[in-house]
């Protein structure tokens, strides 16, 4: 007989929810889910839940592109529905040459790049401005599990409201944000989200293209998407929701 997970007993939260941007985006995470995914509604919309442990959900929200959209969309899941671990999703630009096309990435800090003010003495962020903050840190934990289990790249996923489309952005972006490995549109929205809410948030990305001068003949749109179903099919998820629950 199959176990039941714990995930689902009283008093324990339920699952994990995966945010990503576009809905070619949640088609990928559910391939590398069993099949039968059922809608669930939430407010402005709805999501698809998966179990790939009898009793452990794992729901997929497209929540819309950029940090103010995603933000929106996760809590509204999460006001609806209990879970243990948030994560946003997706396929994202990789900074060279620690994350070439093609690889996964797997965050250890959700950092929000361009929230603040540009000043005499160059840009500021919202922390040095004293309104906030602009880092996330997800579980250690959690990060070293899913980086083993994907043989995928860790480092600080920057969140842009403006992909980056020039060299001289990207060495700007760098210079600030030393290690960084990608950047992407929705993570620190996710993040931000989930801390509201007291739930530990991760991001994993597959790298599309190159941070840098915008060239779409380098887009490797279908092949990041593959990475990404690959990467939802080899998690460890009761392994991952056991690491947050016990921090």
């Amino acid at each position: 007989m199959t176990s039941r997970s714990p995930y689902l007993q009283p008093g324990r939260p339920a699952g994990l929810l995966v945010v990503v941007a576009v809905p070619a985006e949640a088609e990928a995470v559910l391939r590398g889910l069993p099949d039968g995914a059922r809608p669930l509604p939430v407010p402005g919309g709805e999501l698809r839940r998966a179990e790939p442990v009898p009793g452990l959900p794992v729901d997929v929200l497209a929540g819309g592109v950029g940090p103010a959209a995603a933000a929106a969309a996760a809590a509204a899941a999460l006001a609806a529905h209990r879970y243990a671990l948030v994560v946003s999703a997706g396929i994202a630009g990789g900074f060279a040459p620690a994350a070439p096309v093609g690889s996964l990435v797997v965050a250890d800090a959700i950092v929000c790049a361009d929230l603040g003010a540009e000043t005499p003495e160059g840009f500021a962020d919202v922390t040095e401005l004293g309104f906030g903050t602009v880092r996330r840190t997800p579980p250690p934990a959690l990060v070293e599990a899913a980086a083993r289990a994907l043989d995928a790249v860790t480092g600080p996923v920057l969140t842009v409201s403006t992909v980056t489309g020039s060299a001289e952005r990207a060495a700007a972006l760098t210079a600030r944000h030393p290690g960084a490995v990608a950047e992407a549109m929705e993570g620190f929205g996710v993040a931000e989200a989930a801390a509201r809410f007291g739930v530990p948030a991760g991001e994993i990305r597959a790298v599309s293209n190159p941070v840098g001068p915008r060239d779409r003949a380098a887009w490797r749109i279908g092949e990041a998407l593959g990475a990404l179903e690959r990467a939802f099919r080899t998690l460890p998820y009761e392994h991952l929701l056991q690491e947050v629950c016990d921090e």
